[in-house]
């Protein structure tokens, strides 16, 4: 046999035992994808509809399994596959998904139990150890066996005598099998304990109490985690966690008590973490208002960073109609850097992005968040049809829309200037509501709207006398003395403001 004869059939046998030609079976090819980006939501107790931990359980759904992966619908992972710069990445590898392909259409054949992987272990109890602080619902909340998904808040008291600082926090749902996420937020109004249990269940439906924290949320599949080296969220004192949970039911009537563990940093951080919220507010300040069979309406909002600022995580949140989402980062020497673009933006799967890696953004850095929404019929994730004009809100059936960085200063005593310009950042919700109270003629009735909101009659508006949605904004403003109350001279302020831009629109 001649040299050129013996090459070829070497080159033909390599060929042949390689993942191209070689037969693909469960044990040797699926499994290990399964068992690694699959079987920790998809086994008995857990949020996923079907187990997905052997042979059998895996072949029955195979067609399902290969269409919703290559829709890449399945691992749930919505950042764009181009930014490598995250941890925890939840998305299949192309190769992995030619390898799904070959195995169904193969006949989905099982091959030698004994290349078999072992199965993942899963830990049980709390992952991260005893909590230090641990919180549970007063009472089960029924969620309904069939039925459109459920969004409901439930509220935590904690009563603490004192600020601290979080660390992590670990979610321990009682029936998984219907809690599809929950985002943790703090109140230090005490709205949210008056709505709770208004409507005879546990919890209120609807976002109408005005956060004053974020600490970040729970989503099937990913483990908890310690925020890195001695960084940790503010937790002030006489705050209550409110869980803001998304149900979907399961087939069956399912009580849901969530346990909450908080894990707390020992000290204060050396440095202190920031909230960048573009634009703020969750776009309250946009004046979000869409037209019916509007395709691409679109906000854009920036922020210029005063100092030198670390990137930590990043995250995005708006409702139904929302299509797509990114921020970029233009550094001060013209380059520009994409931190977050989902381009398929899904109300059902919000997440957390972690960055894997250390990105500095210098003092100069502009900061710009885009989303883009569609209310036209096509839409499928419309919630009305026909379509209808839908504007700013927090029911889900509303609009709203925010890209959140969480940045650490690279000088610790950076955060005061940090910080401060946030809060100058926010006076675009103020400017928003001023343009809403001019319209709706508001000047010429404020004594009138005074008296009727002041139900003690002491002259002055307490946190809990202002409207709800106007809260925030006003004592943010308003509220000089920091007392949670606009006194005679802060309600004064407001006046004069609102003659100025009475006054400026006539101009």
């Amino acid at each position: 046999m001649s040299m050129k004869s013996t090459l070829f059939l070497a080159t033909f046998a390599a060929l042949a035992t390689s993942s191209t030609f070689a037969e693909v079976t469960f044990h040797q090819d699926i499994a290990p994808i399964i068992y690694a980006n699959c079987t920790s939501c998809h086994r008995d107790g857990e949020s996923a509809p079907f187990p997905l931990s052997n042979f059998e359980e895996v072949s029955k759904k195979a067609r399902t399994i290969k269409r919703v992966v290559n829709d890449r619908y399945m691992p749930p992972w919505h950042a764009s596959p181009e930014l490598t710069h995250f941890s925890d990445v939840r998305r299949l590898a192309e190769e992995e998904i030619l390898l799904i392909n070959q195995w169904v259409e193969a006949g989905k054949p099982e091959g030698n139990s004994e290349d078999a992987p072992p199965l993942p272990e899963f830990a049980e109890g709390w992952q991260l150890g005893e909590p230090d602080i641990i919180l549970t619902m007063n009472e089960a909340y029924p969620v309904p066996a069939e039925g459109p998904d459920v969004y409901r808040n439930f509220v935590l008291p904690m009563d603490l005598p004192e600020d601290k600082w979080v660390k992590a926090i670990e979610l321990r749902p009682s029936a998984r099998a219907v809690v599809h996420h929950s985002l943790y937020f703090l109140d230090d109004s005490g709205t949210a304990r008056k709505l709770d249990g208004k409507d005879g269940k546990p919890g209120f439906h609807g976002m109408s109490f005005r956060t004053s924290g974020s600490l970040g949320g729970y989503v099937p599949g990913v483990s908890p985690k310690h925020l890195p080296g001695d960084l940790a969220r503010p937790l002030p004192k006489g705050s209550d966690l409110v869980l803001s949970t998304h149900f979907h039911p399961s087939g069956k009537v399912e009580m849901e008590q969530t346990t909450v563990g908080i894990y707390l940093a020992d000290k204060a951080p050396t440095r202190q973490i920031q909230e960048i919220q573009i634009p703020p507010g969750f776009g309250r300040g946009m004046g979000i208002n869409i037209p019916a069979g509007e395709a691409n309406y679109t906000i854009t909002d920036s922020f210029t960073l005063p100092v030198d600022a670390e990137a930590v995580s990043i995250t995005g949140h708006a409702h139904y109609i929302a299509e797509n989402m990114n921020m970029t980062a233009k550094y001060p020497d013209g380059e520009e850097r994409v931190l977050l673009d989902i381009p398929d933006w899904d109300l059902d799967w919000q997440d957390n992005y972690f960055f894997n890696e250390k990105i500095i953004l210098p003092a100069g850095t502009v900061l710009t968040t885009t989303i883009t929404y569609d209310n036209s019929e096509s839409n499928n994730d419309n919630p009305f049809s026909p379509p209808k004009r839908i504007k700013w809100g927090r029911e889900s059936t509303d609009e709203m829309g925010s890209i959140t960085l969480l940045a650490v200063p690279t000088e610790a005593d950076d955060i005061t200037k940090l910080t401060r310009q946030t809060k100058i950042n926010q006076a675009k919700i103020f400017a928003q509501l001023g343009r809403e109270f001019s319209n709706a003629r508001i000047l010429e009735r404020f004594q009138m709207v005074i008296k009727f909101l002041d139900k003690d009659m002491d002259g002055s508006l307490q946190s809990s006398e202002l409207p709800e949605r106007l809260r925030s904004p006003l004592l943010l403003r308003l509220d000089i003395d920091k007392n949670k109350t606009l006194d005679a001279s802060e309600l004064k302020t407001l006046q004069d403001w609102l003659e100025s831009m009475k006054a400026s629109e006539g101009a």
